[in-house]
């Protein structure tokens, strides 16, 4: 809980799955993801992923990467769960979380 994983590689992976965490990767061609409630992932380098799958937590990306969401109930429970190209789809460099299976910038 409360930790960090990051990563600067091309084609790596920064992975976290504690509350009130945060993944974050700059390289190209990267992931990074959070499991955990209330954290967040974030990627800054081209064509990568941010990917978070707890209660209220939240996820951004460059331009022209990639997040995936998840919505959860308070309990667990999964509601919604959501991609968006960052800069197509979404703003690019901006926090995002789903309400009501929808984007809403944080």
């Amino acid at each position: 809980d409360c930790s960090a994983a990051s990563n600067t590689g091309d084609y790596s992976a920064a992975s976290n799955t504690g509350d009130y965490s945060a993944a974050s990767n700059t390289g190209d061609y990267s992931a990074a993801s959070n499991t955990g409630d209330c954290s967040a992932a974030l990627v800054e380098g081209k064509q990568s992923v941010a990917v978070v799958t707890g209660y209220d937590s939240k996820a951004k990306a460059s331009e022209g990467s990639w997040v995936v969401i998840t919505e959860r109930d308070n309990a667990g429970t999964i509601l919604a769960i959501k991609t968006a190209k960052a800069g197509v789809d979404i703003d690019a460099d901006t926090y995002y979380k789903l309400i009501n299976g929808e984007f809403v910038k944080c």
